[in-house]
C-alpha cells in the first residue's frame, strides 16, 4: 500500500506551504544521494519524498490528494501527479529548491549520469459524457507533439562538456557548498545541434501529428488533471519528453444531475398516478430502471436507489441516484373534473394530514447529504 504523503515528510494536513516545503528540504538533504553514496535506501526515500512534494507542494494537486488520495493520480494510462519518479524528473522539477540549484555536497558526479533535459508539456481538455465518467473510457485524441527531425545530429556540449549543467562553489559557514545550473549552452541536454534538415527548426525539431491514447477511470470529476507521460514535446539532443496533461470536462447530461458520487432525477408523475400509485421507467445512468411508487405518495418525496451511481474513484463501490418525485398539479380542468374537486373540497381524504414519518423540506435535505 502507498504511503501517506504528508507521513513521508512529516507534516500534519493542515501545513502551510511554507511548512510543507521546508519539511521537503530537510528530507531532501538528509536522504540526498551526493550525501548517501551508493545507499539505496537513501535514494528510494529521496524519490519518495520528491514524489510527496510534487502533489503536496502544488496547491490544485494538494487539494485533489486531500479529496481523493493516491487514486487522484493512479489512473490507467500512466497518468499522475503522485507517479514513482525518477532522478531526472526531480532534478529537473526541483532544482532550485536550495536557490542556487539542487548541487551536491562533494564530487556532484556520485549520480553515476548526466542529468538529461525534459521537454515541454502539452495540454489538452477532453470532454466526457456521465456514462464515459461511469463506467470508465478510452480516447484516443490527436496531439501536435515537437520531435527530432529525422537525420538531425547532435554534438557533446562544450561549455558542459556534456554534463547538462555546470558547476559552482560557494563558501558558507558549513564549508564549501557544490550546486549545480542548468548549462545556458545547451539547455541541460548536454548536447548542441550539429547537423539538421532544411525543415527543422533552429533546434533541430519538427511537428508531427500523433494519436494518443488515453485510458479514463471511472469516477473522475470534472477539472481533474491526468497525465500521460513522455507523450509531450521532445527536446533537443539526449533529453526525455515532456508529458501530455489532460484535463477532464463533464458533459452535461440530459436527465442527470451530478453531485459528487450521487446522481438526482426529476420524476415528474400526474395527479391520479399519485393517488393510486404507479410502475415507472425512469433514466439510470446504465439505462432504464423500473420503480413502484406507492398509492398516496406525496410530491417532494426522495427515493433512493443504493449504488446506481457514479463509481468512487477511490474503489469504495457507487454512490446512489436519488428519484425526486413531483406531483404535477393540473393547470385546466373540465366542467366535470372541476365539479369533482368542489364536491371533495370538505372531505377530509383531500384534507392534508402528515404523518409523522413524512419529513419536513429540511429534512430531506439533510437527508440528500448524508
Amino acid at each position: 500500500m502507498k504511503k501517506d504523503f504528508y507521513d513521508i515528510l512529516g507534516v500534519s494536513k493542515n501545513a502551510d506551504a511554507a511548512a510543507i516545503k521546508k519539511a521537503y528540504r530537510k528530507k531532501a538533504i538528509e536522504f540526498h544521494p551526493d550525501k548517501n553514496p551508493g545507499d539505496k535506501t537513501a535514494e528510494e526515500k529521496f524519490k519518495e519524498a520528491a514524489e510527496a512534494y510534487e502533489v503536496l507542494g502544488d496547491p490544485d494537486k494538494k487539494a485533489k490528494y486531500d479529496q481523493f488520495g493516491h487514486q487522484a493520480f493512479d489512473g490507467s494510462g500512466g497518468f499522475g501527479g503522485g507517479h514513482h519518479m525518477n532522478m531526472d524528473d526531480i532534478f529537473s522539477q526541483f532544482g532550485d529548491i536550495f536557490g542556487g540549484g539542487f548541487g551536491g555536497f562533494g564530487g556532484g558526479g556520485s549520480r553515476g549520469g548526466v542529468r538529461r533535459a525534459k521537454g515541454s508539456n502539452l495540454r489538452i481538455k477532453v470532454k466526457l459524457t456521465l456514462e464515459e465518467i461511469a463506467n470508465g473510457v478510452e480516447k484516443k485524441v490527436k496531439v501536435k507533439r515537437k520531435v527530432q527531425a529525422p537525420g538531425v545530429t547532435y554534438k557533446t556540449c562544450s561549455t558542459c562538456n556534456g554534463q547538462g549543467q555546470v558547476m559552482r562553489v560557494t563558501n558558507t559557514i558549513l564549508g564549501r557548498m557544490q550546486s549545480a545550473t542548468t548549462c545556458p549552452a545547451c539547455g541541460g541536454s548536454g548536447q548542441i545541434l550539429d547537423k539538421k534538415p532544411s525543415n527543422a527548426d533552429a533546434q533541430g525539431m519538427i511537428v508531427e501529428d500523433e494519436t494518443v491514447s488515453i485510458k479514463i477511470p471511472a469516477g473522475v470529476v470534472d477539472g481533474m488533471q491526468l497525465k500521460v507521460s513522455n507523450k509531450g514535446n521532445d527536446a533537443p539532443g539526449n533529453s526525455i519528453p515532456g508529458d501530455l496533461i489532460v484535463a477532464i470536462e463533464e458533459l452535461e447530461h440530459e436527465f442527470l444531475k451530478r453531485e459528487g458520487e450521487n446522481l438526482h432525477y426529476d420524476l415528474y408523475v400526474s395527479f391520479p398516478e399519485a393517488v393510486l400509485g404507479v410502475s415507472k421507467d425512469i433514466e439510470a445512468i446504465n439505462g432504464k430502471v423500473r420503480i413502484k411508487l406507492e398509492e398516496g405518495i406525496q410530491s417532494g418525496k426522495i427515493l433512493r436507489l443504493k449504488g446506481k451511481g457514479i463509481p468512487s474513484i477511490n474503489g469504495y463501490g457507487s454512490g446512489d441516484l436519488l428519484v425526486h418525485v413531483n406531483v404535477w398539479t393540473p393547470k385546466t380542468l373540465n366542467k366535470e373534473q372541476k365539479q369533482f374537486f368542489e364536491k371533495n373540497l370538505e372531505d377530509d381524504n383531500f384534507s392534508p394530514n402528515p404523518e409523522k414519518s413524512d419529513k419536513s423540506f429540511f429534512e430531506k435535505v439533510k437527508d440528500m447529504f448524508s
